[in-house]
């Protein structure tokens, strides 16, 4: 190596190095003013943007951010008073953009938006008891035409099939033709039926007649994929965790999603979905428990308690509450669980 490559070297490192040094020195000039943060906020409240300045650097201004969309900015180091009626329940990513003395510097924060809608404790009535099939480790559960369908999960065993929910006759079903997949939920608009899988992150339509497949489609988003649900526009999607996802049919595209909180916490592992009545109604994974879910705002309006039909259930092999179905001509619901030995039609009073 030359003298001169040797001498870029190590002007190149004592570059780098100084970098480094001036981030970490910046890195604690700025900060949020914690203490103006509530523990949890609610839609109507309005929060305190506000920059600490430890060093009483000269500020010339700041920038904010929320969710990486700019919401203000200010001469100086003004305070910012936030409303938050408009924003997703859920944690809200605070940035800040410090301009002092020709420099700048990025501090961040979070702070977290809960529900301020009291759900409501909702009574039923059984109606029905059917059969169900214990080998169906249930998935998706749904009407079509007086027919239930019903989907599966378990590599090597995923299927969905039509069939008569009084007797169990088997109309149509159709197995999933790769033993790696675990098929998951299941949804029917225009006329063909949606599927997910699990952690393959693809899924499948259908044309809802003849049940021919017609696309496998990958999915927008790396996320699991577990319940499905329409409102005869859109599609809604599960992945496991408190987000509800908005996908657009044609497309198979997200264009938007909604966090799912009561008002006290996020409701995690919501899984299988349906629409009744302009609401979202939601399994919550290891919960014998439906969420009446408001579909603009994610906040949990209602909680079906369903422990009294888990009861009912008598083969040992029962495992977890997942499946409803709205039977819109006798407007009641149909619930099972994977691999329950029974199915509960039931009205909610």
């Amino acid at each position: 190596m030359t003298k001169r490559n040797v001498l870029s070297v190590i002007l190149l490192g004592l570059f780098v190095a100084s970098c480094v040094d001036k981030t970490k020195e910046h890195e604690n000039l700025f900060s949020f003013n914690a203490a103006a943060f509530k523990e949890t906020y609610t839609p109507e409240e309005t929060v305190t943007l506000e920059i600490q300045n430890a060093q009483k650097k000269i500020i010339d201004s700041i920038i904010y951010y929320v969710n990486d969309a700019k919401v203000a900015s200010k001469k100086g180091a003004e305070k910012v008073l936030m409303p938050l009626k408009d924003k997703k329940l859920g944690y809200q990513n605070l940035k800040a953009l410090v301009y002092f003395e020709g420099e700048n510097v990025e501090t961040t924060a979070r702070i977290e938006v809960i529900s301020n809608v009291e759900p409501k404790l909702l009574n039923y009535t059984i109606v029905n008891t059917y059969p169900h099939d214990t080998l169906s480790f249930t998935e998706g559960f749904e009407f079509y035409r007086d027919t239930l369908l019903e989907s599966t999960g378990q590599k090597g065993m995923s299927h969905f099939r039509k069939y008569d929910y009084k007797t169990g006759k088997i109309y149509k079903q159709v197995n999933l033709d790769n033993n790696d997949y675990f098929g998951e939920g299941i949804t029917v608009i225009n006329n063909k039926i949606y599927q997910l899988t699990w952690q393959s992150n693809v899924g499948f339509i259908y044309d809802a007649n003849t049940l021919k497949k017609l696309k496998t489609f990958p999915f927008d988003k790396k996320i699991e994929g577990w319940g499905m649900t329409n409102d005869g526009k859109n599609i809604y999607q599960s992945d496991g965790t408190e987000k509800i996802w908005t996908m657009d049919p044609e497309t198979q595209k997200m264009t938007d999603y909604i966090n799912v909180y009561t008002n006290s916490s996020k409701i995690k592992s919501i899984n299988e979905l349906e629409w009744i009545d302009g609401k979202i109604y939601g399994n919550i994974w290891q919960k014998d428990a439906i969420a009446v879910i408001n579909p603009t705002t994610g906040a949990v309006e209602g909680v079906l308690n369903l422990t009294g039909l888990r009861s009912k259930v008598t083969n040992k092999e029962a495992e977890v509450l997942n499946g409803i179905a709205y039977n819109p001509k006798t407007k009641t619901i149909f619930v099972t669980g994977k691999n329950w030995n029974k199915m509960f039609e039931i009205r909610v009073n």
